[in-house]
């Protein structure tokens, strides 16, 4: 053996040693030169020592406060969509900034408390060590177990019960902050409402006993009604439009609420007459369109990005968050990007009676991304 490895203690001798002895023995092993470890506080519970220990211990504290109000924030704060002007839009505004503000202020104060801890009670060591070859030893093992528990008593950390706590506290708030965020949405059952619109297999267009639900537009006035008829659109256009009830036309609420609803938007789409010959219907579809009409919902089947963009030339839809590409003569199915399933149709008709666009019914199948129960 070199200098720099000394005789190997047997199994007894090594049970038999201390913490520090064990600390020098896998200094000396690693060929470890401790050229300078000073104590931060030679002299204990000094004025100054206290103020440290104070303050990392406010830097913890208010990161678990932060926490725990981003917690709070997230699950009561009013987060319902409520339109300009309305009651209690104010406080619907600021439910993204009040847990955006909440969380980055427990993240960032959890932060300092360490970088403060580590400067104020952490003993800089200036060490060098030679590298060597191969696995660890059992004398390797239980040398570092000690050095790494003699790191922790220079640290001061045991007899520092303010700062322990408060760590623990802003920690564990933060880490519940940020394991509410993915386990939010199980507060509630998304299929508690499944046989009405509210639940994920219906969207506003479901019908409601035999009220017309119509094909309206958005004209920027959520008060104004401007439903769609076959001579509005040109060959190879595309608009975006809303369901709406006759029910819904004095209910300023309920019109709102038909244009802001996510699930509501859908693409009607007048193909041009020698690329509707080439249409290929999905089965059990076979109806869904009038002539060279047809609707298909704006939710991309990927993430739920809107498919806004339509392209006249090659008749595709286009996602733009991700690129995904639909056929609209193919009954919308993706041919480019990620994503895999089709673009849900939605069935339209005439109304006789008025001249205008009617959805005969509601999809026949969940619109946007997939989730665990559906099948297609």
């Amino acid at each position: 053996m070199s200098k720099q490895n000394p005789e190997v203690p047997g199994d007894e001798e090594l049970a038999g040693m201390s913490r520090d002895e064990l600390v020098r023995l896998g200094t000396r092993l690693d060929g470890v030169e401790l050229v300078e470890y000073p104590d931060p506080w030679p002299v204990k519970g000094t004025r100054a020592e206290k103020r440290a220990e104070r303050l990392v211990a406010f830097w913890f504290g208010l990161s678990g406060l932060s926490g725990l109000a981003f917690v709070a924030a997230f699950i009561f704060w009013p987060a319902k969509y409520v339109a300009p002007g309305e009651e209690g839009y104010t406080m619907y505004s600021l439910y993204t900034p009040v847990i955006g503000l909440t969380l980055g202020v427990a993240i960032l104060a959890l932060g300092f408390g360490v970088l403060l801890y580590t400067r104020r009670f952490i003993p800089h060591e200036v060490a060098v060590q030679e590298r060597h070859e191969g696995g660890s030893t059992e004398v390797d093992k239980a040398t570092i177990i000690a050095q790494l528990a003699d790191a922790g008593t220079r640290s001061t950390i045991g007899r520092r019960p303010m700062i322990k706590r408060s760590l623990a506290f802003g920690g564990g708030v933060l880490g519940l902050a940020v394991t509410v965020v993915p386990l939010g949405g199980l507060l509630r059952n998304p299929h508690a409402q499944s046989t009405n619109e509210d639940g994920l297999w219906h969207t506003g267009w479901l019908h409601h006993g035999e009220e017309k639900v119509f094909l309206r537009r958005d004209t920027g006035d959520a008060s104004e009604v401007e439903l769609v008829r076959p001579e509005d659109l040109d060959a190879g256009a595309m608009e975006t439009v809303f369901p709406f009830r006759e029910s819904e036309r004095d209910d300023h609420d309920a019109l709102v609420h038909a244009l802001k609803r996510a699930d509501n938007p859908v693409m009607l789409i007048r193909l041009r007459p020698q690329d509707a010959e080439r249409v290929v219907k999905h089965e059990g579809q076979e109806d869904y369109n009038y002539g060279d009409y047809y609707a298909y919902t704006k939710v991309c089947s990927h993430v739920g990005c809107p498919t806004s963009l339509f392209e006249q030339r090659t008749n595709r839809i286009l996602c733009p968050c991700h690129q995904s590409q639909f056929d609209a003569l193919q009954y919308a199915r993706p041919i480019f990007g990620p994503a895999t399933r089709k673009l849900a149709q939605l069935p339209i008709t005439v109304d006789p009676e008025t001249g205008y666009f009617i959805a005969t019914a509601d999809f026949n199948e969940p619109v946007g991304p997939a989730f665990w129960e559906r099948k297609s």
